[in-house]
């Protein structure tokens, strides 16, 4: 069964668009593949992203410790 495709319009960075035709060109492929290709390596990117441990540590022991200091920072 065909993926169902959607037009859409929008603007991107001359440079990056250069770089994508390029790219496009050299491998043999459409824009599009590589456009669908894009998009969904960036929702896996951030559906994967969470914090990593040490750091949301070493956030949440400054904050107990500098708690105070940061509240009246932000006022």
């Amino acid at each position: 069964m065909p993926q169902t495709r959607e037009k859409f319009a929008t603007q991107v960075n001359a440079e990056i668009l250069s770089a994508v035709r390029a790219l496009a060109d050299k491998e043999g492929r459409q824009i599009q593949v590589l456009v669908d290709e894009a998009f969904a390596d960036l929702i896996e990117k951030r559906k994967k992203q969470t914090p990593r441990a040490h750091v949301m540590g070493a956030y949440l022991a400054s904050h107990e410790k500098y708690g105070p200091l940061y509240k009246k920072l932000a006022e």
